[in-house]
């Protein structure tokens, strides 16, 4: 919207502003305006952002939490079971159908992951 505005206001300048360098810098000045209020605010949401990061340990360690939940799972399901059944242990299944879409939720999730580390947003 602002951008919209810039235009206008810049034609005006040359109406009611006789010095031309002055003209000059307000215009400058206005036409400069969005651009730095969409820096402002991706500086505001970068802080937001750091803050965000410094949380404490539960906050920062539920996927992998999850991530080890759901691999101890599929762990029992195709490894564990499947080699301790023909020494006649029964070993309980988990459930899998809870599992699968929590687990590939995270892998989309972490594909977009991997894209920060190729194009080095991460730390």
């Amino acid at each position: 919207m602002l951008n919209a505005l810039i235009g206008p206001v810049s034609g005006l300048l040359d109406k009611v502003i006789p010095d031309a360098d002055e003209r000059n810098r307000l215009a400058h000045e206005i036409a400069t305006m969005g651009e730095r209020h969409a820096q402002d605010l991706a500086m505001a949401q970068i802080e937001v952002n750091k803050a965000d990061a410094k949380g404490n340990w539960f906050q920062s360690s539920w996927r992998p939490a999850t991530a080890w939940v759901c691999v101890i799972g599929f762990l029992v399901n195709f490894l564990i079971s499947p080699l301790a059944a023909p020494f006649g242990i029964i070993v309980p299944q988990a459930d899998t159908s809870t599992m699968l879409p929590v687990l590939m939720g995270m892998l989309g999730l972490g594909s977009l992951r991997t894209l920060e580390k190729v194009k080095k947003v991460n730390k």
